[in-house]
């Protein structure tokens, strides 16, 4: 078959045109490299465009381990109201009144869990932050509740279920919290401090869950500088 010479240069031209559009896509995906690719509608054109957003960018108080991800929806000199997306968590419960010896035994629960006390036997590095919900008894002889849960990361789509069966998992859904940070070795008196004036602060019963708080740890023990801690109220 015989092509003119006007058809094979008009040829040359659409596979050059097609050639450049490929470089330029190759180009762009290597501008992009991490970053997250979202594709929205422009308003002002019929045509999509795209957004280029950064991933999630953790806290430095998380210390480079994996932590839940949140947006910050207003900020104070007193505290941060947070939105929450939907996490899981490995959890167990005590009762008692002394909230020392609560915590150290839920937290050795929970580490013998991460260390391989599950079904797969599996070892699962340490993540942020140690939350402990807490349920304030009724009355100076009534008894705290305590719940310890340890972050499970969203990369472990099927952790193993736990051999100690004062352990489960759990998962918490999207939530808007509100959260007073503060440095230092806590105490629970240093917890119960810093609550009163996270409320006194939020100055709006209404705005918040009154039955029950939680804390927050971000550091190791031996941690003994720069230390990161929390009090987080839900919000209603």
């Amino acid at each position: 078959m015989l092509v003119s010479n006007s058809g094979s240069a008009q040829y040359r031209r659409q596979r050059n045109t097609k050639e450049m559009l490929r470089l330029l896509v190759l180009a762009l995906v290597c501008m992009v490299d991490a970053k997250v690719l979202k594709f929205e509608p422009d308003r002002n054109h019929e045509n999509a465009v795209i957004k280029m957003e950064a991933p999630y960018k953790k806290p430095d108080f998380c210390n480079g381990l994996d932590c839940p991800s949140f947006k910050v929806i207003e900020t104070t000199k007193d505290y941060e109201l947070r939105e929450y997306a939907m996490s899981n968590w490995v959890t167990t419960q005590l009762s008692g009144i002394d909230y020392s010896q609560a915590q150290y035994t839920m937290f050795m629960r929970l580490f013998n869990y991460i260390q391989g006390n599950n079904v797969k036997k599996m070892k699962i590095a340490m993540t942020c932050p140690v939350i402990v919900r807490i349920i304030p008894g009724q009355g100076p002889a009534c008894e705290d509740n305590f719940t310890m849960s340890f972050f499970v990361p969203p990369s472990m789509a099927n952790p193993p279920k736990p051999t100690d069966p004062t352990v489960e998992l759990t998962s918490m859904r999207s939530m808007r919290v509100y959260v007073r940070g503060f440095g230092g070795f806590a105490t629970l008196q240093k917890y119960q401090d810093e609550a009163l004036a996270l409320g006194k602060a939020i100055n709006d019963q209404s705005k918040y869950v009154t039955d029950h708080w939680f804390t927050g740890g971000y550091d190791a023990p031996f941690k003994l500088f720069n230390r990161h801690n929390e009090i987080w109220f839900l919000a209603k």
